[in-house]
């Protein structure tokens, strides 16, 4: 028997928007209270329909059916900065351009990267000094943007492009944030300041994207990056290939995904350490081990077991994605649930993530409890920082081998410890990052021949 989704329990209404107005208050708390009321819980965000899934099979369905559940209206409203780029486009175009990009992000080719982001990471800790106070999300943020660059553009991009690229970026954060709060009622063409401060910063971007196309375009240089080989991507049916609208289009959404996302999630996990020594204590025992005071190659991935765990953990509780949505492209159905057309359907990372079911400890920062074991006994649908089925994270390989490379290049040299009493405030907008930066005092690891001895004792000990 199908069941009407709006006789299921729900949060009371307090205003004539409905929910909007706990959701733009606080998203991540209101989600989560949400849960309590059941597998499906139907909301009402202004005049949009919406209900929020919180069983995995729920989420799985949604996710693995690309034809009867769309991109939300909240994910369209990113075209105006991505044009129809893989993470925005719909139908037969996405699916035409995620099998003609696929190659290019297979293991074996993003594998050669991994040197470009050990190399850039060093160089940025030659920077580093014993005792200086950073904002670590702003130094991921830059660090994270000069390693997609350069994988995109081979050469050394120019520091001003560099700089449009991450401002535009940063814009479009703001802006997407400010809308979500209104639940994207807001013209994007009127004429509002921040609607002009975000029209503006995607021309600047648009206009270094293309400087950069044509150059390549006109260039007889041969390389092996990303735009040559998206450029070089062909339908083998058609012949077909990318103009340029569409690789800026796919530009975009890599420098945004390939490294606004990787910046969070290493954020997270410089604060999370910081808040459990233990962990880090654990890490850096690894790190000596397996490096032995060397640079971390591609190689040495596969016995820092301990360093992607905490990668994996970090993603848990910080996902990089907190809150996604799907529209009802037509009437259908959720399990033995009514779902009208039109209705937006929204999943989350953070409530998922931390779901008590399926999680022993939610909140508690625990990487061990990632063995092989675990993975394989969680339903699918639980753990999904990079999303699910069809449409899932293209750059999911690329991202893991990043933040697993970094952190053990910059853990091995510095201890980050939080600066306290900063406030520290999670900020679910495209991607979740810290509204107000993380601070924290670099700690040079090894500099002294008292540390030195500490961390001898704690070899023996382990």
């Amino acid at each position: 028997m199908v069941r009407d989704v709006f006789e299921l329990p729900a949060p009371p209404v307090n205003s004539i928007v409905g929910h909007l107005l706990e959701l733009g208050q606080d998203p991540l708390g209101f989600l989560t209270r949400c849960r309590d009321y059941g597998d499906i819980v139907p909301l009402q965000f202004g005049l949009t329909p919406t209900c929020l899934v919180t069983h995995p099979q729920y989420v799985e369905q949604v996710l693995k059916n690309r034809q009867d559940f769309i991109k939300s209206r909240g994910s369209r409203a990113l075209k105006s900065l991505l044009g129809e780029g893989l993470l925005t486009a719909a139908g037969e175009s996405w699916f035409w351009q995620r099998r003609l990009i696929q190659p290019v992000f297979h293991q074996k080719r993003i594998n050669k990267y991994g040197e470009v982001m050990v190399e850039y990471t060093n160089r940025m800790l030659q920077t580093w000094h014993d005792g200086e106070t950073h904002n670590i999300h702003a130094d991921m943020m830059q660090l994270t943007l000069q390693i997609i660059m350069k994988c995109i553009f081979s050469t050394e991009v120019d520091e001003g492009e560099a700089k449009v690229v991450a401002n535009a970026l940063d814009v479009a954060m703001q802006w997407f944030e400010s809308k979500r709060r209104q639940n994207f009622l807001v013209w994007e063409w009127f004429p509002r300041p921040e609607n002009i401060r975000y029209r503006h910063a995607i021309t600047q971007m648009d206009e270094a994207i293309y400087k950069l196309i044509q150059e390549r375009r006109h260039s007889q240089e041969q390389t092996d990056d990303l735009l040559t080989m998206l450029m070089e991507a062909k339908d083998e049916e058609t012949g077909q290939q990318m103009d340029d609208k569409l690789l800026r289009d796919e530009v975009a959404t890599l420098m945004l995904a390939g490294h606004e996302t990787t910046a969070n999630a290493l954020s997270w996990a410089w604060m999370l350490l910081a808040q459990n020594p233990d962990v880090r204590q654990k890490l850096e025992l690894e790190l000596n081990q397996v490096l032995q005071g060397k640079l971390p190659t591609l190689a040495d991935l596969g016995q820092l077991v301990y360093t992607q765990q905490i990668i994996k953990e970090s993603m848990r509780l910080y996902p990089p994605v907190s809150i996604q949505g799907r529209e009802a492209a037509v009437d259908t159905q959720i399990g033995d649930y009514e779902i009208p057309q039109g209705m937006t359907v929204m999943m989350s990372q953070w409530v998922m993530h931390r779901h008590p079911q399926y999680f022993e400890n939610p909140e508690a920062f625990q990487p061990e409890r990632w063995t092989q074991e675990f993975e394989k006994q969680l339903p699918k649908g639980v753990y999904i920082p990079f999303g699910d089925g069809p449409r899932i994270c293209i750059g999911k390989g690329f991202a893991q081998m990043e933040a697993a490379l970094l952190l053990a290049t910059i853990a091995q040299r510095f201890q980050i410890d939080l600066v306290p009493d900063y406030p520290i405030v999670p900020q679910p907008s495209i991607t979740l990052r810290p509204e107000h930066g993380l601070k924290v005092q670099l700690k040079q690891i090894g500099l002294d021949a008292s540390q030195d001895g500490k961390r001898q004792q704690v070899e023996t000990s382990f």
